[in-house]
């Protein structure tokens, strides 16, 4: 009888710790910016704003995973902001697990894009994915649209030598 019960803690125990339970924070827009534009900080700040939904934003979150193991160490932090609505949180979770990110995920709860899009970057027209860099609480850095793994690395290495 006590192998069986050696074997079943075995069992539970190898797959508690193969299964991941993602812990996503749901975030205002000024609790976004209060985290990533902080004066004298040195570290380089990478907010991707992506949702489930969109097809170029989730094939580049890889991209986002690998430049965080890349920068293991170094001042840089990638902040991965959710545009799913708040009340799909358990959908966002659910993908976030599968796809085992390790990134920093928050779930934006800002309302109205058009009312919030112009105070993350003027020329941003609310399109998905888009990246925006910051340093020393300044933007230094916007892109809308996909990046590939080179663009990344390179725009990181610029800004975090």
């Amino acid at each position: 009888m006590r192998p069986i019960y050696t074997f079943l803690l075995i069992l539970f125990v190898s797959l508690l710790s193969e299964h991941t339970y993602a812990q996503i924070e749901t975030i205002t827009l000024e609790q976004l910016q209060a985290k990533t534009i902080q004066r004298g900080n040195d570290t380089l700040y990478i907010v991707n704003f992506w949702a489930t939904w969109c097809g170029p934003c989730v094939a580049e979150l890889p991209y986002f995973e690998q430049a965080a193991k890349d920068n293991a160490g170094k001042k840089v932090k990638i902040l991965l902001i959710n545009l799913d609505f708040p009340s799909e949180k358990a959908k966002v979770i659910a993908f976030v697990t599968k796809k085992k990110l390790q990134n920093d995920v928050y779930l934006l709860n800002a309302g109205d894009p058009n009312k919030w899009i112009d105070q993350v970057d003027s020329s941003w027209d609310g399109a998905i994915p888009a990246t925006v860099f910051y340093k020393a609480g300044k933007k230094v850095f916007f892109h809308e649209g996909d990046l590939t793994q080179a663009e990344l690395n390179e725009k990181i290495k610029l800004y975090n030598p």
